[in-house]
């Protein structure tokens, strides 16, 4: 195959140009050429003289770091300690047995959890690239990067969503007496019971008015005050993320530590409410005969891996952005486990506040306890009412939703962001104007997500947009980087960064545990789909097919690239699938890729 080489064809490199002591057998990656598409490698065989530095070598050296290297734990902490950390998992575990729960679901942090957490983190220190341009180290999986930024996307379409919801509760809470204390309100129904009387104004009648919607088909008209909302996270957002890190790393340093100390002070408040000690009883209580139902081992599969956040994009984008040498390993067991955490510590805040309220009402624990939205937004601030001081602990309990939700939205654009300015470099020369316009798209669409039947449309993407979607991305991932790119060539890159190689329990879960992992709750997440509802409303066919639709939107993009570069480059089958799969072919002295790279390395990129 004929290689025209230009001498205007920029060069980037693979890895920060580092001494590194490899067998003789082995070829040291050092620069990658693109004409039409197609990267080619230059390569020297270990011991032969090193190559001035380029100018993109310099450009990749002079990316843009995290001020303090708190500033990534807490970014990372941030994003992975989410809402659902609190809506979910302590209901999760009070339905699938308790204390028993979370024999599974430490299991699948140590088999899967961790290992992809650790594998991200290191695929995007080493490479110091976004979600799609880290698939250098194998072009034909790029696909898989635009996949995670299509779906981080469109979290960020609804996720902002929740957190105009906080703060409208927030505005709404500085009263005297809070506006949901009392059934004597516009929007209550003469017919509700008392403990469905006070709750929830601000979703069904006084913010939303879902009463006045039939369904999904019928949306009207957006409500002015969500929409104010709306704009006014957006602008936080904007503010927080215009700059890069350097100024979401400082924005961290109080969304990801507030929740901290609201929770302790909703605990504090918690266990010394009449009936706290029963809630905290029917979180913990152990039920052994729960693990016979395979429900709760892909919940716990699930939730382990939505908790992490791995597959968003945002691990690799916040790592590529840490020094070279930066031991990543040590920061994705600190991390994750300070996620589990606590999920698991603040189950203690709000089942001992469920007690309460079961107590006061005179019902069982059964009859409170949910998840999700009607947890944070009915239960909770129900329960919060009755006590003395509620406005106080009102504002503190919204302050947390609303800084829980504002730095994983904030790491989820980061992947966007950083994802498409380091594929399109006119993106990256105006960062603050195409951060601009992304987010002013992002408001444009909220416009579907707040008139009356919003919360239809919320339920539709909460459901289909990272979905079974995420979880195949993040399939495709692992095999693209442990069995095409290889887990041995893998351990390397990690050894060039922090002086040692991962040891044979992470290289065995990245090759074989998590990638089957994957795929069995990829088929369990298929298996499991249920007809789309939300409360009594059933959602029609042709609100099923939009969302699946919506999911194959992101999904498509992993064999349509793939099909594209196949198609895109010259040369025989076997020389076509040398090239995309670049670097897995590479130490093969026999294949066409090492031989058109020396031929680049002698000719082109010799050194005097």
């Amino acid at each position: 195959m004929n290689v025209h080489v230009m001498s205007e064809h920029k060069l980037s490199s693979v890895a920060p140009l580092k001494p590194y002591n490899a067998e003789k057998k082995d070829v040291e990656l050092i620069l990658v050429k693109e004409h039409n598409g197609v990267q080619y490698t230059s390569s020297s065989v270990a011991g032969s003289r090193t190559c001035p530095r380029t100018s993109s070598s310099a450009d990749r050296e002079d990316r843009e770091t995290w001020g303090k290297k708190l500033d990534f734990l807490l970014s990372v902490i941030g994003f992975a300690v989410d809402l659902a950390n609190v809506w979910r998992f302590p209901y999760l575990c009070y339905k699938n047995g308790g204390g028993a729960f979370l024999i599974p679901y430490i299991m699948f942090l140590f088999i899967a959890g961790m290992p992809l957490f650790y594998m991200e983190l290191a695929l995007g220190q080493y490479n110091r690239e976004g979600a799609a341009t880290v698939w250098k180290i194998c072009p034909v999986f790029k696909g898989v990067g635009y996949t995670v930024i299509i779906i981080a996307l469109y979290v960020g379409f609804y996720y902002n969503v929740i957190i105009a919801w906080s703060l409208y509760y927030l505005f709404s809470s500085f009263t005297s007496e809070l506006p949901w204390q009392h059934c004597n309100n516009t929007w209550n129904n003469s017919n509700k019971t008392e403990i469905q009387t006070h709750i929830f104004f601000i979703d069904r009648r006084e913010v939303l008015h879902f009463h006045e919607s039939q369904g999904i088909h019928d949306l009207k008209e957006p409500r002015w005050q969500l929409t104010l909302c709306l704009v006014v996270v957006v602008f936080i957002l904007y503010f927080s993320l215009w700059k890069g890190v350097k100024s979401s790393g400082k924005v961290v340093y109080i969304t990801a530590t507030m929740p901290y100390i609201v929770l302790l002070v909703l605990l504090i408040r918690g266990i010394t409410l009449p009936g706290a000690l029963n809630g905290i009883r029917a979180y913990l209580h152990i039920d052994l005969k729960k693990l016979n139902s395979p429900e709760v081992w892909i919940e716990a599969a699930t939730q382990i891996f939505y908790s992490l956040g791995a597959g968003f994009g945002v691990l690799i984008a916040f790592a590529s952005y840490n020094k070279f040498e930066n031991n990543c390993y040590r920061d994705a067991i600190l991390t994750s486990t300070i996620n589990c955490v606590t999920s698991f510590f603040s189950g203690f805040a709000i089942f001992s506040v469920l007690g309460y309220m079961a107590h006061e009402h005179g019902v069982s624990i059964k009859e409170v306890a949910t998840e999700g939205a009607g947890l944070v937004f009915i239960i909770y601030p129900e329960a919060i009412s009755t006590l003395p001081g509620s406005t106080f602990f009102a504002i503190f309990f919204f302050i947390m939703l609303l800084t829980l939700g504002i730095d994983s939205s904030m790491g989820g654009m980061e992947a966007v962001i950083t994802g498409l300015t380091d594929d399109f470099k006119i993106l990256r020369r105006n960062r603050k104007l195409f951060t601009f316009v992304t987010f002013h798209l992002i408001l444009l669409f909220f416009s579907l997500l707040h008139p009356q039947g919003g919360i239809y449309v919320f339920t539709l993407l909460d459901t289909y947009a990272a979905g079974t979607s995420i979880l195949f991305g993040v399939l495709v991932e692992a095999v693209g980087v442990s069995w095409f790119y290889g887990v041995d060539r893998f351990s390397e890159d990690i050894e060039r960064m922090m002086g040692f190689k991962p040891g044979l329990y992470w290289r065995l879960c990245w090759k074989f545990v998590s990638p089957v992992f994957l795929l069995v709750v990829v088929i369990a997440s298929i298996l499991t789909t249920r007809e789309l509802k939300y409360d009594n409303y059933i959602f029609p066919y042709w609100a099923n097919l939009v969302g699946w639709g919506i999911a194959m939107s992101s999904m498509m993009f992993v064999p349509l690239y793939a099909i594209y570069k196949f198609l895109s480059l010259p040369g025989t089958f076997k020389q076509v699938k040398e090239y995309a799969f670049l670097l897995s072919c590479l130490l093969s002295p026999k294949s066409v890729c090492f031989k058109v790279c020396l031929f680049i390395d002698v000719h082109i990129m010799s050194c005097s």
